[in-house]
């Protein structure tokens, strides 16, 4: 069921977060949305399209605030890979310093809160 059930969410694992808001972005009409698998992936755990621009995701399935690093590491990953918007999805919430920093270098942090929308699909 795709209802938002926190217990379930939080109780995913890493690598099933990640299946999970790739399936979450095909269904929020992201296309050519790949789980990049394994090391190498230079930060970056999905890559994804939606309206002509490319999407450098980074999953951060974390029990607390998500820091500036995941942020840095996302927007080197998208840099890497030659995308357009560098994204850290996280079931938790981020540090204010890590909002400031993608502020300041125009990268996307979508919270818990932003995953609740995508699962109702108001994304």
């Amino acid at each position: 069921s795709w209802a938002f059930r926190h217990a379930d969410l939080d109780a995913m694992d890493g690598w099933e977060f990640e299946e999970y808001a790739a399936q979450l972005l095909r269904r929020s009409g992201f296309h050519h949305v790949e789980v990049t698998r394994g090391s190498g992936d230079q930060g970056v755990d999905i890559l994804a399209m939606r309206d002509e621009r490319s999407y450098a995701v980074q999953c951060k399935h974390y029990a607390g605030k998500v820091p500036n690093k995941a942020v840095q590491e996302a927007y080197a990953g998208a840099q890497f890979y030659g995308c357009d918007v560098a994204v850290v999805l996280t079931n938790s919430y981020f540090f204010p310093s890590a909002l400031e920093l993608g502020d300041s270098i125009g990268a996307e942090l979508w919270d818990r809160d932003t995953l609740r929308r995508m699962v109702r699909g108001e994304f």
